[in-house]
């Protein structure tokens, strides 16, 4: 076994999860490779949607054939489809060899390593990426507490487990070391971050400390809850100098009967007060959202109260996905998927619209102003990265290199992205001093 090759589908959490087994991986004397045709490919699933699942099959019944050419391959799935399907999913690719269930690299990293004849004797392998992205995701809490009616992930991820205070600072602190010059806590319910821990802490807190570490330049977050999103949270998105005024706060529903029969715990008035305390606080801050379309029982009516507020509130982004019933959920055993596919479709397309009209209006107010963008890719000489406020903006300019903090003049505005000349590099500590919109 020389070579390995991770495929991920699903949200960031599974893309950190990756890095974390890929950073093992190459610590244990494999070479990474780009594609599925190698010694060991690992699928690290999501089962959020079933569009993910189906994702996820496809791609496990192309490794089927693959390795019947080749019957020395290693084939691993992890992720959250490996629960209570596994053994149904085991009869239909007995192809697999491994099934680990999330954060369990272990599973994978002990019998490669036997194969290997490198015995880790007890002992986890670096899982902080060797040579990390620019931008890099960094897990602070796992699980969730919520429950909500239309999701799995408390089934799969298990319950929320913060990280110390310390162990997330001695991981920014390394990522540092090692060039990472922004950085995103994640959990799928970030805002609840230090509640299970002892003494409490809480994610204004961690943020804190995170911003006074020398050499990091950003600071993001993900996922948010409206119920856990505190007026201590915003305040010091506002007053930390490295965090950045975005948030992403889903609201999923815009009728209260629905949002109560999804146990999210809020009203839609409570989620525009919300919205507006954000606002009041953090003048410049962009919100984006989640939103499901399509909840068993949700009337047309009910629909366009979700329109109401995708209009009222003006998101930078709306994440609108079909509702997608998922076994196991307690919408899936008690409610049933009632509304028509076609119904789905068209409400999405409805939100499409109005989200594209709202996005092209909010970004053209960025045309001829300065922004300051941390050059992350290169794909085929076309640099981009993003701005403060999470805006992908592709450059124009010469001597650039990733990982460059440079000016921009913002010169023409899409739907999702803006394009802009690049003006100077610059040393982030000035950016303050330039014009963020």
């Amino acid at each position: 076994m020389k070579n390995f090759h991770v495929s991920t589908v699903g949200c960031q959490m599974n893309v950190s999860d990756s890095e974390r087994l890929a950073s093992g991986l190459k610590e244990l004397g494999l070479q990474e490779n780009d594609d599925i045709y190698s010694d060991l490919v690992v699928l690290n699933t999501c089962v959020v949607r079933q569009t993910a699942e189906d994702t996820a099959t496809g791609l496990l019944g192309k490794l089927k054939n693959i390795k019947k050419k080749n019957p020395s391959m290693m084939i691993c799935v992890m992720g959250c489809m490996v629960g209570p399907k596994t053994i149904d999913l085991q009869k239909r690719f007995p192809q697999v060899d491994i099934w680990a269930a999330p954060q369990k690299f272990e599973k994978i990293l002990e019998p490669v390593s036997e194969k290997l004849n490198n015995n880790l004797n007890g002992c986890m392998p670096d899982l902080i990426p060797i040579q990390p992205k620019i931008a890099s995701f960094v897990p602070i809490i796992h699980g969730c507490n919520k429950f909500c009616s239309f999701c799995i992930i408390p089934y799969r991820r298990g319950r929320e487990i913060s990280k110390t205070i310390l162990e997330i600072k001695e991981e920014v602190s390394k990522l540092i070391r090692r060039g990472v010059k922004e950085v995103t806590l994640l959990g799928q319910n970030v805002d609840s971050y230090g509640h299970d821990l002892n003494p409490k802490t809480d994610l204004a807190d961690l943020m804190s400390e995170i911003n006074s570490l020398e050499g990091l330049k950003r600071l993001r977050f993900l996922t948010s809850h409206p119920n856990d999103m505190s007026s201590k949270i915003i305040k010091a998105i506002r007053d930390l100098p490295k965090v950045c005024e975005t948030i992403n706060l889903p609201f999923q529903a815009g009728n209260n009967d629905v949002l109560e029969n999804m146990r999210r715990g809020y009203t839609r008035e409570e989620y525009l007060d919300k919205v507006q305390e954000i606002r009041e606080t953090i003048p410049n801050v962009s919100v984006t959202t989640d939103l499901i379309i399509g909840f068993p029982g949700e009337t047309r009516d009910q629909f366009m109260e979700s329109l109401d507020i995708v209009e009222r509130v003006r998101f930078d982004k709306v994440h609108a996905s079909i509702y997608s019933d998922r076994p196991g959920t307690i919408a899936s055993r008690k409610m049933g998927d009632d509304v028509a596919r076609e119904e789905k479709k068209k409400r999405m397309a409805v939100i499409v619209d109005a989200q594209k009209k709202i996005s092209m209006e909010l970004n053209l107010e960025y045309e001829g102003t300065t922004q300051v963008v941390l050059v992350e890719n290169n794909s085929e000489g076309v640099y981009s990265g993003r701005s403060r406020l999470d805006k992908l903006v592709y450059l124009d300019g010469e001597n650039i290199e990733i990982g460059d903090f440079v000016e921009v003049k913002i010169t023409e505005a899409r739907t999702w992205s803006l394009t802009g000349e690049v003006q100077k590099k610059i040393n982030y500590e000035i950016e303050g001093q330039l014009i963020e919109h």
